[in-house]
């Protein structure tokens, strides 16, 4: 593969500053880390790397799906793998409530800024295929992985990503088939694909 341009949106309030991300690039055998506070400069980094042809994988720091469980008192129960951190528990679903307008707003303002059409993807497998476009995934920072400030926290997602190269499929830290994509939902939302079977497609779920 090209030389992967890593990133992660820490989603959180911008009013009130509690957004940021971090964008990770291999030199050397080492990781080159930039990082802000910035949703818009976010969305121009990320779209000149991929005008500029680059493979992109951005991560989201909040729940991306849900479970579908015949068992409506399995509804909120927590995905498999989410440990005592619960999609639906306070912290959870205040993340997965923001990122539902963040995810939809960075996607578009990304898209509306490319110059050719960009692939998007959520299965590994096919974007390191197609070495081109943007895949995308949910970044889960364990409390151990918690830093001072919301671009730290960014960042280790990031370097957790970069850790699970070259088979990030093989740390997928959530096993659940039967899904709602909220990710999906937003891919369809902003245009960048028409496919519906994205409306129950998890996606790579790195732990940091």
């Amino acid at each position: 593969m090209r030389q992967l341009i890593m990133y992660c949106a820490d989603i959180g309030s911008v009013a009130k500053e509690r957004f940021a991300w971090a964008r990770g690039s291999e030199s050397a055998g080492s990781l080159r880390v930039d990082r802000g506070p910035d949703i818009r400069e976010l969305v121009e980094q990320v779209a000149r790397d991929l005008n500029g042809d680059a493979p992109v994988a951005m991560g989201f720091e909040c729940p991306l799906f849900v479970p579908v469980r015949d068992d409506p008192n399995m509804l909120t129960r927590a995905r498999v793998g989410d440990g005592s951190r619960s999609w639906s528990a306070a912290a959870g679903a205040g993340a997965l409530a923001t990122g539902i307008t963040e995810v939809v707003w960075i996607l578009q303002e990304i898209r509306s800024r490319l110059t050719s059409t960009q692939p998007v993807f959520v299965n590994w497998s096919e974007f390191a295929q197609v070495n081109r476009g943007l895949f995308l995934w949910e970044a889960f920072v364990t409390q151990a992985a918690k830093g001072e400030s919301h671009t730290d926290d960014a960042e280790n997602a990031v370097r957790a990503f970069w850790g699970s190269l070259p088979n990030p499929e093989g740390a997928n830290a959530i096993q659940e088939t039967r899904v709602h994509s909220l990710l999906g939902a937003a891919l369809l939302r902003t245009g960048w694909s028409k496919d519906l079977g994205l409306l129950g497609m998890p996606c790579l779920v790195i732990k940091a």
